[in-house]
């Protein structure tokens, strides 16, 4: 065997050797884009369990209550470290393992949530999760355009401009005076020509010159009842608003035992909905968070804060604290938050607005009748990939070729509501 028989064969050896392990990282780092080796189904469910349970102290490139979780798996002890460490942080601490005893004191000895119910694929669908947004690379947020945006009237894309409005509504206030000037010019040039019309008698004469009075032209007949129509109108439109009001709690928002800010913790630390009204997806009510579920993050968070030292005290007393109940339905109508979230799909915003903006939370929509109807006529099922739907869909089809509606499955029914 000649020489450069030799280095092809050790090469061929050490490529053997060597590949596996080098393939196996760049599948483990590779980005969605990249990898056929990512199963995307599972990232799904790591990003859903992520975003419903870590993202309320963990983000992927930045600290928060705990530490960024990219790259987590080069840097704990083993993945079998990580699963421990999710089921029962503190048992890790209290075993005195090195690593978990100095991430604890780093974090100023915050404790971390144990989630005991985990299986072991749900938490290896949160790290797949996190390898793909570790690929990503850290978020590029970007600035806030002070001076670009403009407010609109309507909505879609043929909203115009409010400064556009504003001026077209100025132009036509311009127009109009210029006619009436032109009117008022106009009648002046045929007073003066009909004036010097030698064959007019004396009655047109005075007709032609009689004086104007703004009096006599109010108390005239035609302006009377002009006017008494209107007054008419108006306050009957008012009775009719007053009327469809009763029972509509629309923009209340009562003051609660305790300041607590959606717009901080929903909008600004982005915790999920899900983990504070822990029912939402699950039963017919989104639940009251308990006290305990505020104690996950103020056992070390703003502790000497008045309105915190108010939870402690309700802990202390044994006392639920008496929150004050903003969205109100009649107990004849039947509403269940599970179907219309897990099943429906539908976003908290779609009924209660932008919640992560509300300093104080309030009433957003009408929540009567009539907006619930005119939901379920206007809302589109999701059938895809559903078999329950597939005859039902064909039959739809069939006699109809507009999508199929919330109202075509018995969504207008009385009964669905009250019973």
């Amino acid at each position: 065997m000649r020489l450069t028989d030799h280095k092809f064969f050790i090469a061929f050896i050490i490529f053997c050797f060597i590949s596996p392990a080098t393939f196996s990282q760049d599948e483990q780092g590779a980005s969605p884009t990249e990898g056929a080796t990512v199963d995307e189904a599972m990232v799904s469910v790591g990003e859903s369990l992520f975003n419903g349970n870590c993202k309320t102290c963990h983000r992927i490139h930045q600290e928060l209550i705990g530490p960024a979780l990219a790259n987590v798996e080069e840097r704990a002890p083993s993945i079998e470290w990580i699963k421990n460490f999710i089921w029962n942080s503190q048992k890790v601490i209290e075993s005195g393992d090195e690593y978990a005893v100095n991430l604890y004191n780093e974090y100023n000895q915050t404790q971390m949530t144990a989630f005991p119910t985990f299986t072991e694929e749900e938490i290896m669908s949160i790290l797949a999760y996190i390898r793909v947004e570790t690929a990503k690379g850290p978020e590029q947020v970007a600035a806030a355009d002070t001076g670009g945006g403009e407010a609109t009237t309507g909505s879609g894309e043929g909203a115009i401009p409010a400064k556009y409005l504003t001026i077209i509504l100025v132009g036509l206030v311009v127009v109009l005076a210029l006619i009436l000037a032109v009117l008022v010019l106009i009648m002046g040039v045929l007073k003066r020509f009909l004036n010097q019309r030698a064959e007019m008698d004396e009655s047109e004469t005075e007709m032609v010159n009689a004086s104007w009075s703004l009096g006599d032209a109010l108390r005239s007949k035609p302006v009377v009842f002009l006017v008494t129509f209107v007054f008419a109108a108006i306050a009957f439109k008012f009775i009719i608003n007053g009327l469809f009001s009763i029972g509509v709690q629309k923009d209340y928002a009562p003051k609660q035992p305790i300041a607590f800010s959606h717009k901080l913790h929903a909008g600004q630390y982005e915790i999920d909905c899900q983990y504070c009204h822990t029912g939402v997806r699950e039963s017919k009510s989104a639940n009251i968070p308990s006290p305990n579920i505020c104690m996950n993050c103020h056992t070390s968070i703003k502790t000497e804060s008045p309105e915190i030292q108010k939870i402690y005290a309700a802990i202390e007393n044994d006392q639920p604290i008496e929150w004050v109940r903003v969205h109100n339905l009649p107990d004849l109508a039947y509403f269940n938050h599970a179907q219309h979230v897990q099943v429906g799909g539908l976003e908290c915003q779609d009924c209660h607005g932008p919640i992560e903006e509300m300093e104080v939370v309030k009433q957003h929509s009408l929540l009567t009748m009539g907006w619930c109807i005119d939901c379920h006529r206007k809302t589109e099922l999701n059938t895809k990939d559903n078999d329950y739907y597939t005859k039902l869909v064909e039959l739809h089809e069939a006699a109809d070729k507009e999508a199929l509606k919330v109202e075509d499955i018995g969504g207008l029914e009385c009964a669905k509501c009250h019973y």
